[in-house]
């Protein structure tokens, strides 16, 4: 016999259902961090005791005791640049996860030492062959370029640690796998690190539209250091003062500039050709 109040009452408990799905994801949506933040004080100083590559840390104002002051001591060991910011701050990155006050960027790879590049170099008995970012802000230029570093055997990329643009999940997608081959370092002062290269013998040169020679009549071989400016800026004065030669590419459209990860390219290939044919 068919109880005919069974139907209705099911279908009610199905809406009822339906309706509080959205309300279940959503909860969980909000409470997913990104992939390249760390919340927490244990989180934090394990992957600072770790050697794990990290951006930035962010602390709350006022916070300077017990933990906090291990992660501060670890982060300036390590010339990681640290921030004391409003808590709020921290909490609409957090998304009402316990943060304790503490958020670290995390990098997808650790960065390097410059010296480690150096030594790679020397191991494989190759002329080092550098790429430096002065500035550069936009992580899919930097993602574009490591994947570019590593076709043309680049040994390392130097990249400032403060306004600059760091590694980022966005960067490591970009560079299709690239970040994990190419060695980045993170320096302090750009011009002084030019300076300590060209006393070991480096030859600097950087590209700009004012450059004196087309970037196929300059010598790139030997110890170098390809320089390129920032997407809106260029170079610097102080990084063009340090460059031994700047070069140009010669242009002949309407548009008198070219894009950061195009004109380094275009560079990094340039430099492997000249290279591979002094190898011949």
């Amino acid at each position: 016999m068919r109880n005919d109040n069974a139907k209705p009452a099911n279908r009610n408990k199905k809406r009822e259902h339906k309706k509080a799905a959205p309300a279940v994801r959503e909860t969980q949506a909000v409470r997913e961090l990104p992939e390249d933040v760390l919340i927490g004080r244990n989180a934090v100083t394990e992957a600072l005791r770790a050697g794990r590559g990290i951006n930035k840390i962010l602390l709350a104002d006022g916070d300077r005791e017990g933990q906090v002051s291990e992660i501060v001591a670890l982060a300036k060991e390590r010339g990681i640049v640290l921030q004391f910011v409003d808590r709020g701050k921290i909490e609409s990155v957090a998304s009402g996860l316990r943060h304790q006050g503490v958020l670290a960027y995390v990098a997808p790879v650790a960065y390097v030492e410059l010296e480690d590049i150096l030594a790679k170099a020397e191991a494989a008995g190759e002329p080092p062959f550098l790429l430096l970012l002065d500035e550069l802000e936009d992580p899919h230029n930097l993602g574009a370029l490591l994947r570019t570093a590593d076709a043309t055997g680049v040994h390392g990329v130097l990249i400032p640690k403060r306004r600059s643009v760091p590694l980022t999940a966005t960067v490591a997608k970009t560079s299709a796998g690239a970040v994990e081959y190419v060695p980045v370092a993170r320096i302090g002062n750009i011009s002084q690190t030019l300076k300590t290269l060209k006393e070991k013998g480096f030859w600097v040169a950087g590209a700009d539209m004012d450059g004196k020679q087309n970037y196929y009549e300059a010598d790139l071989t030997g110890p170098l250091v390809l320089v390129v400016g920032s997407e809106g800026k260029g170079m610097g004065r102080l990084t063009k003062e340090q460059c031994d030669f700047i070069v140009k590419m010669p242009m002949v459209g309407k548009i008198n500039s070219l894009n950061a990860s195009v004109a380094g390219s275009i560079l990094m290939y340039e430099s492997m050709r000249q290279r591979l044919a002094a190898k011949n």
